[in-house]
């Protein structure tokens, strides 16, 4: 009888140990995809009334015209994480327009994670425009031209762990930053960010360095935006909701997942227009860190 009771004891203490472990875990490894009403995840920021929220919530609509541009922020803040939205870009001549979606921490010294649509003429190929801060220093850019027709949604992404950063077009990952931090190379993994998106003016600098200015006759430009995925970590009152070994995703080693490194060496070997690595003009000395290493 007692061999019996000590048995019974331990099945049910393991019981409540695996149903407390699990709940730690689901604690631990937030995850949501909120599928179409987007007030109970974004708020709109600024803009006045040039951005809102149509079909019930299912559809941001970011405006610009010659008085102002538009944007909204997420409710969450993040401490690593995948997030993404559908968008539809500006339709027809949009140069000198500016839409985007990115990740920022607040203060002089912010982490930023960039993906900037840059407008172009009527019939040319949009700029994706990527880049990373680390501490308020930003200059890694990297641009492509878009291969696919920005007239339709497409689903853009940006993951973010302890081991590196990547930049997605429909899953196809076109851009890799890997943490360096131990080798000298500053990295976003101490700030908290929230995802931001945004339409503004940029003609001085976004189409052909400056040399086509945004033809206000068109006026008001309109983005969309709708569907936003969020998979990763909460950051809330100081900590992080996650832990290293909550999320084999978020904690993955992307040199392991050939074919996604096949994609893109594709898309860059196709599609990418400028890379800071290789701009010696601007770096005449010496290239950043980041880029012997990542030769190496």
């Amino acid at each position: 009888m007692k061999h019996e009771l000590s048995s019974s004891y331990s099945t049910s203490s393991s019981n409540t140990l695996a149903r407390l472990l699990f709940a730690y875990i689901l604690l631990c490894s937030w995850h949501a995809s909120y599928g179409n009403d987007l007030s109970t995840s974004i708020d709109i920021s600024w803009g006045d009334e040039r951005g809102e929220m149509v079909n019930n919530n299912e559809l941001v609509m970011l405006s610009l015209d010659n008085y102002s541009g538009s944007g909204f922020q997420s409710k969450n803040e993040y401490l690593y994480a995948k997030l993404g939205m559908e968008m539809k870009l500006v339709a027809g001549n949009s140069a000198g327009t500016v839409t985007t979606l990115f990740l920022c921490s607040q203060g002089d010294y912010h982490d930023e994670i960039d993906i900037e649509f840059l407008g172009n003429t009527s019939g040319n190929p949009y700029v994706l425009h990527t880049n990373v801060f680390s501490q308020g220093v930003g200059n890694r850019e990297m641009q492509f031209y878009l291969w696919i027709p920005t007239a339709d949604f497409h689903t853009y992404t940006i993951l973010w762990n302890h081991r590196h950063i990547g930049f997605y077009v429909d899953e196809i990952p076109i851009r890799e930053f890997k943490n360096y931090q131990d080798k000298g190379v500053p990295y976003p993994q101490y700030q908290a960010m929230r995802l931001y998106a945004s339409l503004w003016d940029a003609d001085n600098w976004a189409t052909r360095g400056g040399l086509e200015k945004t033809d206000w006759s068109q006026a008001p430009f309109k983005a969309y935006y709708q569907n936003m995925s969020e998979d990763g970590c909460l950051w809330l009152n100081g900590y992080s909701s996650c832990t290293p070994t909550s999320n084999s995703w978020l904690w993955g080693n992307f040199d392991y997942e050939y074919a996604k490194k096949g994609q893109m060496k594709w898309a860059q070997h196709n599609f990418m227009i400028y890379n800071y690595c290789q701009d010696s003009k601007r770096f005449p000395r010496a290239f950043p860190l980041e880029c012997y290493l990542d030769s190496s």
